[in-house]
């Protein structure tokens, strides 16, 4: 009984809470849905809750993420719980306005898709460590990107 609430806690998790079995998108969906979750979390972009949604979202998801891992399927398009862990660390230290959320979305998207150097090279890493490593990596490039935009051009 018990081994059967683990199990579908892991895959709630490893799914996004489910938005990985979305049609259509699923990374997609489940980036939208992770940013309405921070949106209407009453935190801000510095906040140390944020920070241990980061955290604690990347060790909880290399073990989540890698439970759908197989052979056949090193990288399941269901397994998005990466995106939540993204896009938080793209929303780190930025205003929690609208505009600004919506660039996150945007960069992270652009990033996690595109995977520019080194990011692609941190998806070879074994089982959920490499679903999970090249989101953080883009969130945090993206976070960097926005933040160094907000200092030098919105002022």
């Amino acid at each position: 009984m018990i081994v059967r609430v683990i199990r579908g806690l892991t895959w709630l998790v490893a799914t996004g809470l489910g938005s990985g079995l979305a049609p259509v998108a699923p990374a997609t969906v489940a980036s939208l849905l992770a940013l309405g979750i921070y949106y209407f979390l009453p935190i801000s972009g510095t906040s140390p809750v944020l920070y241990a949604m980061i955290v604690g979202g990347f060790a909880l998801g290399v073990s989540a993420t890698g439970y759908l891992v197989t052979d056949a399927d090193p990288d399941p398009h269901r397994a998005v719980w990466d995106e939540f862990v993204g896009i938080w660390a793209t929303c780190l230290w930025l205003p929690k306005e609208l505009p600004w959320l919506a660039a996150a979305f945007v960069c992270f998207r652009v990033l996690d898709i595109a995977k520019p150097w080194p990011i692609r090279r941190l998806e070879r890493l074994p089982g959920g460590l490499g679903i999970m490593a090249d989101d953080l990596a883009a969130g945090l490039a993206g976070a960097a990107l926005l933040n160094a935009a907000r200092l030098l051009v919105f002022r």
